[in-house]
């Protein structure tokens, strides 16, 4: 059996940021290489907001489209690998679930790119080096604030859907989730 080290995750951080740029420039190997480092844990984030096993299976082949197309957008200063590939995931279910209503009125290449320094929440629950400290946090919350939260970013509910399950007004709802966001970056050190 081998000792795990420190190093390791770093390095496995690096071998997956190195395939992503492979993939940028249309490397199929690379692409391969994401795939085997990546799709058992994309596929859990997914089926997780999906639920049916087949079309989890469907979202998991979208989601590697996608990133055949948009791996020279990553960049490794602004983040893990593994967290940006988590989000496209994330979307990507959660867009399915929505039943892909979500439209379109220009192809993404003619959006402007837009600079944003923060992580967005859902990147920052998805990556898992800091899963044991995200836990740590949310169990700082509140209940409603910690209820709300795992609802929205691990089951994909919107927030129209999160008031009505829990039967409280929406304009609540917001608060509980914004208040909560605001605690974990705290926590977080972010």
């Amino acid at each position: 059996m081998r000792a795990s080290t420190t190093a390791e995750p770093q390095l496995r951080r690096q071998e997956l940021a190195t395939a992503l740029q492979g993939v940028g420039r249309g490397d199929r190997a690379a692409l391969e290489i994401v795939y085997t480092m990546t799709s058992a844990k994309l596929f859990g984030v997914i089926v997780r907001i999906e639920r049916d096993r087949d079309t989890a299976e469907d979202v998991l082949q979208d989601v590697f489209l996608k990133v055949w197309r948009r791996a020279g957008r990553f960049d490794a200063s602004r983040g893990s690998p593994i967290t940006w590939l988590c989000a496209i995931a994330r979307n990507a279910a959660i867009d399915s679930c929505r039943g892909g209503s979500r439209e379109t009125t220009m192809p993404d290449g003619l959006l402007p790119e837009i600079e944003d320094d923060a992580a967005p929440a859902d990147e920052m629950l998805c990556d898992m080096e800091d899963a044991e400290r995200v836990k740590r946090c949310l169990e700082g919350l509140q209940h409603e604030q910690r209820r709300s939260i795992r609802l929205a970013f691990f089951d994909g509910l919107s927030h129209t859907e999160l008031a009505e399950r829990v039967g409280v007004p929406l304009g609540t709802m917001k608060s509980w989730i914004r208040r909560g966001l605001a605690s974990l970056k705290g926590c977080l050190g972010g």
